[in-house]
């Protein structure tokens, strides 16, 4: 302990060198396979040509080591002084691009300024997390306090719901992924879980939704099942009555075993009735034990069954009439309900044949196939990971995911040692962004996740993209390098 809090102190007021080389290699081998993604076998251009992509993503890249430079020169005092203002103008801009931006392949979230465009976008993650910082660092908050958990849902939600309305679903997604900061402030684990339960619903429900099981199809029966499940494991969780959940399963299989036994008398045999039936019983029951013993919690669990319920039967409306189309169907090729290897699925096919034909050491820099002749669309922004994964083979590509995760543990590290709240909570949204990247990107590259079109950090071709991460990294790095000492 005593070593810890001496190295503690020797550490404080520099740089954490060790995150500032991952983050130069990222860049640098970003940079060589933008180059070899975007190589041209007929009109081949060297790496420093600024008519090529490799060219002009070095400029990118000496802007944004000059800018790492600068941040690292400011007080920290600063980021927290101006945070608010940071967000209203980062909201300007936003509603301003939604107004006057151009329609550049199906969205409008780029602001064209000559030979320059930016995206806004990009620069509102580390806006929110500064902004999550500054308030969660208010002295005597409380996260679950209701006008205090209004107050930091807005402040993600409002960014977010103005960059779906410039089609940009993927980027409004990364911005959710903060309530990963909520939970490590304190809130509960059940609000993570109910998250975890919806995604589990619409899949469930969406995926097996045209097979009838008399009132249900298919995936709503199970989606029900899984709810009863659910219910009674919260019930485990939260009561710690073992007679209850034992009840609570008595009364489903009951509820089924008397469909079957009517069958017998010629009945008809209603799976999906039954499974409603099912689940009203185990409600009902729970409602009883709430006035029984006035608990609360027995309530509340039967408002997460009403409302998941509730959830079930709209996820096919949500999909089928809001949801446009091509999202559909990349969500259909992503659940195996449709091949679709022409439209919506021909990103992923292409990256898929690209990272297999690339076999355990890969067919080497420049040689890839897949990559030279541009069967794979976007491989030098979204679905550069196929490049590494063809040309490098399985050993390059899981040497490059061991570094993202050397990467992604050590800003983990770097933020649980923070002195102050407001460095912690700005941490761990470094953290939450990052690690969302990493895990969208690559497994919608390889397949099992939809192609909602989010770069590789540090790795993708892309200007804003990449000064974005630069300035969420590096202020990062400066509020560790400025932290009190014990």
């Amino acid at each position: 302990m005593l070593y810890q809090a001496n190295r503690e102190r020797m550490d404080k007021g520099r740089v954490d060198w060790f995150t500032v080389v991952l983050y130069l290699a990222f860049i640098l081998l970003g940079w060589l396979n933008i180059y070899a993604a975007s190589y041209d076998l007929e009109n081949a251009s060297s790496l420093f040509d600024l008519s090529g992509r490799a060219g002009m993503q070095l400029v990118w890249i000496g802007t944004s080591l000059l800018l790492a430079f600068s941040l690292l020169k400011i007080d920290v005092g600063f980021y927290e002084t101006y945070t608010f203002v940071f967000y209203f103008v980062g909201i300007f801009l936003l509603v301003v691009t939604l107004a006057v931006a151009p329609n550049i392949n199906g969205s409008r979230s780029w602001l064209v300024m000559g030979p320059v465009r930016l995206q806004p976008a990009e620069f509102m993650k580390f806006i929110i997390a500064l902004a999550l910082a500054k308030v969660l660092n208010t002295y005597g908050f409380k996260i679950m306090s209701r006008n205090n958990l209004l107050l930091v849902s807005a402040i993600i939600l409002l960014p977010a719901l103005l960059v779906v309305m410039q089609s940009e679903t993927g980027t409004a997604l990364v911005y959710i992924s903060f309530v990963l900061v909520l939970y490590r402030e304190g809130l509960p684990g059940g609000v993570l879980f109910m998250g975890f339960a919806a995604v589990v619903y619409f899949v469930l429900g969406v995926r097996y939704s045209e097979v009838q099981m008399g009132m249900l199809s298919v995936g709503e029966f199970a989606t029900v099942l899984l709810i009863i499940v659910f219910t009674a494991g919260m019930v485990w969780n939260y009561v710690k009555k073992r007679n209850v959940v034992v009840t609570i399963i008595i009364l489903a299989a009951a509820v089924f075993g008397a469909g079957y036994i009517a069958s017998y008398f010629g009945l008809k045999f209603n799976y999906g009735l039954l499974a409603i039936i099912a689940l009203g019983t185990v409600c009902i029951y729970l409602l009883f034990l709430a006035l029984r013993f006035w608990k609360w919690i027995y309530l509340l669990i039967v408002l997460f069954a009403v409302v998941s319920f509730a959830f079930v039967e709209s996820a096919e409306y949500v999909f089928y009439d809001v949801l446009q189309p091509h999202q559909q169907m990349r969500i259909k090729v992503t659940l195996g309900m449709e091949q679709d290897l022409r439209g919506s699925g021909y990103h992923v096919g292409q990256s898929k044949i690209a990272i297999g034909s690339g076999g355990l050491t890969g067919k080497g820099f420049l040689n890839g196939t897949q990559t030279k002749l541009k069967y794979v669309p976007e491989q030098d922004t979204d679905f550069i990971f196929c490049t590494i994964g063809e040309e490098q083979g399985f050993v390059g590509a899981s040497a490059l995911l061991i570094l993202y995760v050397v990467f992604i543990l050590r800003l983990i590290h770097l933020a649980e040692r923070q002195t102050s709240i407001f460095g912690r909570v700005y941490g761990y949204g470094v953290v939450s962004v990052f690690l969302f990247h990493v895990l969208v990107n690559i497994g919608m590259v390889i397949g099992i996740m939809p192609v909602i079109g989010i770069p590789l950090p540090l790795f993708s071709y892309g200007g804003s993209s990449l000064w974005g991460f630069t300035i969420l990294l590096f202020i990062f790095l400066r509020i560790d390098k400025s932290r009190r000492p014990f």
